[in-house]
């Protein structure tokens, strides 16, 4: 009765039915490894920590902040791009401070576009690159990522395909959350010239930007002659400096979007607390040895499990980047469908993972495992795992 249509087009969020079980077992007294939810384990480098200790003590930063972030952090993200890409940023127009990349997303998508436009998704994706979408009063078109594809978007596909109306916006993410996909420059480059093509404006969620393993490098879309000209790209502090409760992020690139963005969120917040914001440039500007270390406990992790799953006679490629393992469901469990395979693996084996369908039609036989527990705690999971492959 009380509920808008906004909020009835939101389903239950799947990915919490595993969570919600997990829950339970914990409270039966069940150690449970989770490798479900991607939720960084690790604290935040000691440096950056102590900043914000630092100057949380000055009473001046306890007032409101501005909402498209300190003009100093704005800088500070344009010479890591500069640093790591070789990419130019404005940081009055073409950069904005956002509570996350989640946030930023999700008031770009209302910023972008009216109710009835279109936007393009993968499929499987992060939910709240769909989501923002429905919020936002738009239509979904799936686009479905396949293994034979190695889940990278097919532009020619969505060429032929002539959808009508025309879709306003494609949402992409590489390295990809959850499947664990990888992209070179020249994909970009394909995607820039695809949106020119079809005047459509592009969204990329750099989560994973730093998280990367045996010598591959993730490009920006940044990188990309002429991508200012048809999006822009999120990046994240969440994984790259362990800051996920911090809640900050920047969305970077065309500067009408970058306006159109600035103007939503003023009226919507007050913008991110002074201190987290100082100790953001801390992060950018610092020493990146920690952020080598970060990726270093990834991939030690990513090989302990992927090493053991293979082991045990799950077959399973490692990934070369993001902190997860996208697994197909083994033959012999295919049937039971990824949410119900996920709930054997809880309740008899005592590891928590993300069911595929979680991620939309289209990551149905797989599941996701999260690099968040230690190499013990992963080892444990195993035997788990183990009991419960061999008992079927």
């Amino acid at each position: 009765m009380y509920c808008s249509n906004r909020i009835k087009r939101l389903p239950p969020y799947s990915l919490g039915k595993v969570r919600a079980m997990m829950i339970e077992e914990r409270a039966r007294g069940v150690d449970v490894i989770d490798l479900g939810m991607g939720n960084p384990d690790r604290p935040t480098p000691t440096h950056i920590v102590d900043k914000l200790c630092e100057v949380v003590r000055d009473p001046k930063t306890h007032r409101y902040s501005i909402s498209k972030g300190l003009l100093n952090l704005r800088k500070a993200i344009a010479y890591r791009y500069k640093e790591d890409f070789n990419v130019e940023l404005d940081p009055e127009r073409e950069i904005i401070a956002t509570i996350g990349a989640k946030e930023g997303i999700s008031h770009l998508a209302l910023a972008l576009i009216d109710e009835g436009d279109s936007a393009l998704v993968p499929n499987p994706t992060y939910p709240i690159h769909l989501y923002s979408v429905v919020i936002a009063g738009g239509n979904v078109i799936s686009i479905p990522l396949s293994k034979e594809d190695n889940f990278v978007i097919n532009l020619e596909r969505i060429r032929k395909s002539k959808f009508w109306p025309k879709p306003k916006l494609l949402i992409i993410s590489y390295p990809h959350n959850p499947t664990t996909a990888t992209v070179d420059l020249k994909f970009f480059e394909s995607v820039v010239a695809f949106a020119k093509a079809e005047n459509i404006i592009v969204i990329h969620d750099f989560a994973y930007k730093d998280l990367t393993f045996d010598g591959y490098i993730a490009p920006s879309f940044l990188q990309v002659k002429g991508a200012k000209d048809v999006g822009v790209e999120l990046f994240s502090l969440t994984k790259s400096y362990n800051m996920a409760g911090w809640r900050i992020a920047f969305a970077l690139g065309n500067e009408k979007i970058i306006s159109d963005l600035a103007k939503l969120k003023s009226y919507m917040d007050y913008g991110i607390f002074t201190p987290i914001q100082v100790s953001a440039i801390c992060a950018l500007k610092g020493e990146q040895n920690c952020v080598r270390e970060i990726v270093e406990v990834y991939r030690k992790r990513r090989d302990v499990l992927v090493d053991g799953l293979n082991r045990i006679g799950w077959n399973v490629e490692k990934p070369k980047a993001t902190m997860f393992v996208w697994a197909e469901i083994p033959p012999k469990f295919k049937n039971l469908g990824s949410l119900e395979f996920a709930t054997m693996l809880l309740k008899e084996g005592g590891v928590a993972v993300s069911p595929g369908i979680g991620f939309g039609e289209y990551g149905e036989g797989y599941v996701r495992f999260a690099l968040v527990e230690n190499e013990d705690r992963i080892k444990q999971g195993l035997r788990g795992i183990k009991k419960v492959l061999e008992k079927r």
